[in-house]
């Protein structure tokens, strides 16, 4: 059984059909998305990538959207993030469920993060974990605390929203430190004496490997720091295994070990110790996996969720 899905995401939407029996993402269409444009335009592209699928009739859709959105309702919630400004209070359930044919038979909206998240749970690097922490690095810090297949966004286990990205390391917002801004930034400070001409991470990276110190320091820094304030957290939900994607977990050689160290060093660190630490196996298709789980689940209430940074 094909399940359809969309990923919407700040520059472009993916549509596929997933095959969750098989693990495996069969049809899949990427588009570009104008996040800044109106409302028609928006859903217009979804609703294009969408119809390039033969998706099967009256069948459950699930979406992956990042927030902050209300998934229960269906209604965006953007705000002062920088990214589909015109969906404010938009019920995207409605207008999606008269654009996409055929039509669905439900729409079923889930964190990015969490879609990710349930993807590595149901057939990535969290398989066979009963509890999970997968975190996404890129231009900021996305997160899911997942519980049995359950994303777990509230209660005393979990931060607040179940979002990394609200964590503090040094009295500062972590992402901060652990981000793409946070890096470049960390890494202006250290070796350049022009604060406007500052390689990407990936650059960074590069240098770290060719022997650059200023970039090693910034990158065990910034790993580091990640580790001990997940550390209580982890301990605290009793997850198993840390994953972790994101555009930044293509440098996972340099990643790891600092990671690792952070995670022993950190307070209450018991779990942590014993925790299996991964990189994700798949960075491209959880989200779609994920969603497409979402879909076929018996629906449940759930709660508002502030942005978070994939």
């Amino acid at each position: 059984m094909l399940t359809p899905v969309l990923e919407i995401g700040g520059t472009h939407v993916t549509a596929a059909l997933v095959d969750l029996d098989g693990g495996m993402v069969h049809e899949q269409v990427r588009a570009p998305l104008p996040a800044q444009g109106g409302v028609d335009e928006i859903l217009g592209a979804v609703a294009g990538a969408a119809a390039r699928l033969v998706a099967p009739a009256a069948a459950p859709w699930g979406v992956a959207v990042p927030g902050p959105f209300d998934y229960e309702a269906g209604i965006g919630l953007f705000e002062g993030v920088g990214k589909f400004e015109s969906l404010y209070g938009i019920d995207l359930r409605a207008e999606l469920q008269r654009r996409l044919t055929p039509e669905p038979g439900a729409l079923r909206f889930i964190n990015d993060a969490d879609a990710f998240g349930i993807g590595e749970y149901a057939a990535g690097a969290a398989a066979g974990h009963e509890r999970a922490l997968c975190v996404t690095l890129g231009s900021g810090i996305g997160s899911a605390f997942v519980d049995h297949g359950e994303p777990v966004n509230e209660g005393p286990l979990v931060p607040q929203d179940g979002s990394a990205h609200l964590l503090t390391y040094g009295d500062r917002p972590l992402e901060d430190t652990v981000s793409r801004r946070g890096i470049r930034a960390a890494y202006a400070r250290a070796a350049l004496d022009d604060p406007d001409v500052v390689p990407d991470v990936r650059t960074i990276a590069e240098l770290a490997r060719g022997g650059d110190r200023y970039a090693r320091v910034v990158l065990d820094h910034a790993f580091r720091a990640l580790g001990e304030t997940l550390a209580p957290w982890i301990d605290r939900f009793e997850a198993t295994v840390l994953v972790v994607g994101g555009s930044i977990a293509a440098s996972w050689d340099l990643i790891e070990v600092p990671l690792r160290i952070g995670l022993s060093e950190g307070p209450d660190t018991s779990s942590a110790r014993r925790l299996t630490v991964r990189t994700a196996l798949r960075p491209q298709d959880a989200p779609l996996l994920g969603a497409a789980w979402w879909a076929r689940r018996p629906p449940v209430t759930t709660t508002i969720r502030d942005v978070g940074s994939p």
